[in-house]
């Protein structure tokens, strides 16, 4: 029998329903940011399927009669067409173990597996490329001991200026990886130049732009939506395990910093999935008390000051102060921060 990857119609609910109860069955759940979805059927029912967030597939799932039928690189093929037409050149799988062979056999290459998870990437620019050129971009010998830090900072605090001149002045060299994953109210453009800014008088500090192997949608989607569900520990684990097996023996990094986790799970497990890996490998897990506030508001959070933005209908510069530096505050005052402040005012996913 000859089989047809249709693509499936996403403002159709009907059609999306039947996609999710497919998905349910294997256990998998109809993602955020998906834009593009095939499926197969037999005798006009869905047998297998397949999405896409950008330039992660994700969602594949084909049931156990199909298996050996070919419909896979039917489905397959319809997706990498599309990345093709969209001039994407580079992708991540990110399925269940028990498909990684089939996805091999197809010209993925895996970068890194969990007990439930495993992250493939097929393309010309992988890790091992992405990872050179950071290295020539930011003058990044490999022979330095290092230090890291991962950030998102989403803004720039007092907290995370504290952590990166703790980090400064114990260790010859420090990697401050910025998230470049845009899912945060602040653009990355926005939270990389306030870093920068924010860091520039800590000379032995390098800033690099987290790429898309460091808490990204496709290594870590947990943080961006906050889920503290059954496959948090997988994605922690894989996260955490790119970040040890990949950029620490590349870069020499023997030591990574964060700031200890009073509020949020996900960061927390986070913190605990580092702490594992990171032992496993020899490198050292330095986990920093947070920051308080000088005027008794705690600890420092970025989501302290977005409650600050949120709650007053101007700018609070006094109540800010507490929790932000001048570098900060001065963007919050431009036009590009004001704008982003009326957006925060308005929404209501405050991650």
């Amino acid at each position: 029998m000859v089989y047809f990857a249709e693509r499936v119609n996403l403002e159709n609910p009907t059609v999306v329903n039947e996609i999710k109860t497919f998905l349910k069955k294997y256990h998998l759940n109809f993602g955020d940011g998906i834009d593009y979805t095939v499926a197969i059927r037999e005798d006009g029912k869905i047998v297998a399927t397949c999405s896409k967030a950008k330039d992660i597939l994700k969602c594949f799932a084909i049931d156990a009669s199909m298996q050996g039928s070919g419909v896979t690189s039917i489905i397959l093929k319809t997706l990498q067409d599309r990345l093709f037409d969209e001039g994407i050149f580079h992708s991540f799988i990110f399925t269940k173990p028990v498909y990684e062979s089939i996805f091999r056999s197809l010209g993925y290459k895996v970068v890194e597996k969990a007990d439930k998870v495993v992250l493939l990437e097929n393309g010309i620019f992988g890790i091992d490329k992405t990872l050179d050129k950071i290295s020539r971009d930011f003058s990044i010998d490999s022979v330095t001991p290092k230090t890291a830090l991962v950030m998102n900072c989403n803004p720039f605090t007092l907290g995370h200026k504290f952590l990166v001149e703790k980090a400064s002045q114990t260790s010859k060299e420090v990697l401050l990886f910025v998230v470049e994953e845009d899912k945060s109210l602040f653009p990355f453009e926005v939270r990389y130049d306030l870093v920068k800014k924010g860091v520039s008088h800590l000379e032995n500090v390098k800033v690099i732009p987290g790429g898309k192997y460091i808490i990204s949608s496709a290594t870590f989607p947990a943080y961006f939506l906050r889920e503290a569900g059954e496959f948090l520990e997988a994605y922690t684990t894989l996260d955490t395990k790119i970040f040890t097996n990949y950029f620490c023996k590349k870069f020499n990094i023997t030591k990574r910093i964060v700031g200890d986790e009073p509020y949020c799970e996900v960061t927390n497990a986070y913190n605990k999935a580092l702490l594992k890996n990171l032992e496993k490998s020899g490198i050292s897990l330095e986990i920093i008390k947070r920051k308080e506030g000088e005027k008794q508001i705690g600890f420092i959070s970025a989501s302290k000051v977005r409650e600050s933005l949120k709650r007053n209908k101007d700018i609070n510069i006094e109540e800010l102060s507490d929790l932000i530096p001048k570098v900060t505050i001065e963007f919050l005052l431009s036009k590009k921060g004001k704008e982003i402040v009326e957006k925060i005012i308005s929404s209501h996913t405050p991650h």
